[in-house]
């Protein structure tokens, strides 16, 4: 089933000549976990607020194509219901925490709140979303207390809370060291596995993008100009030219093949040891 769908989308910012994006055509399906890179302005944190509805709805801007959540027009729908379907979170989880909260149980339980759902569906709601984070263990810690990865996290689970049907992360490991990155990563992994939730992950990580997605996009000047099976499009020679350095298993294999070696028989032989 499809759960995101962009056609022939262009989108401007305010004051802009230039389009931000120019000719996106994208689908995403229930349970698919899709990776975005490219170079610095080539368009992935607009594309990320396209796809969620935040542009040209909360920015302003022009869009033009067709923006589908959950078979419906972002354009029209109220910007409690496109928070209901469609979550984001971006690379600095304290800019989305809401900084009125004393606990983290409390943080988690802001958005169902403010939907007005009855107190069973909220305390219902924020287990499921923090036993899915992995944060059950923080509920009675003040946000304003957490490490960087315990703030994502954190974040995450708020953001589930609302169970959108599909979520988008721009750059969410960007402020975290190896073990927040693989914790993050191993999180999203189940989420896509256990709920079906679809998920749009924009990360210069390229190794994260390469050991979580099944399908990789990369992004230039507005466009998509590569659009596959992870494994080859984080392999193709071109990705340099794109401004995207290569999974370190690429880097290390290109190092072994420029030595007249077979990366094959030299990382078996590796292994063995």
């Amino acid at each position: 089933m499809t759960v995101s769908a962009l056609r022939r989308v262009r989108y401007r910012y305010a004051g802009s000549s230039k389009w931000a994006l120019d000719g996106i055509d994208l689908e995403i399906g229930a349970g698919e976990v899709v990776g975005v890179c490219g170079a610095n302005d080539a368009g992935k944190s607009t594309l990320c607020l396209v796809a969620a509805g935040l542009a040209p709805g909360a920015i302003g801007g022009k869009l033009e194509g067709s923006v589908l959540i959950d078979g419906t027009e972002s354009r029209e729908l109220a910007p409690y219901d496109v928070a209901q379907r469609c979550g984001i979170l971006f690379q600095n989880a304290a800019t989305q925490l809401s900084g009125t909260t004393t606990t983290v149980w409390e943080e988690v339980a802001f958005g169902p709140r403010n939907l007005g759902l009855d107190v069973e569906t909220i305390v219902e709601r924020v287990g499921w979303a923090m036993h899915l984070a992995r944060v059950e263990h923080l509920a009675e810690r003040q946000p304003d207390r957490l490490s960087g990865g315990q703030a994502q996290l954190v974040a995450l689970a708020s953001v589930l809370a609302l169970r959108p049907t599909m979520l988008i992360l721009d750059e969410p490991t960007s402020q975290l060291d190896p073990a927040g990155t693989r914790l993050v990563g191993e999180t999203l992994a189940g989420l896509a596995r256990d709920t079906g939730t679809a998920l749009l992950i924009v990360e210069h990580k390229t190794d994260l993008l390469d050991g979580l997605c099944r399908r990789v996009l990369v992004v230039d000047q507005g466009r998509i100009v590569l659009d596959g099976p992870a494994a080859e499009v984080l392999e193709d020679r071109r990705l340099e030219g794109w401004g995207v350095d290569a999974p370190s298993r690429v880097r290390l294999a290109g190092a072994i093949r420029r030595r007249g070696l077979d990366p094959d028989v030299v990382l078996a032989n590796g292994a063995g040891r």
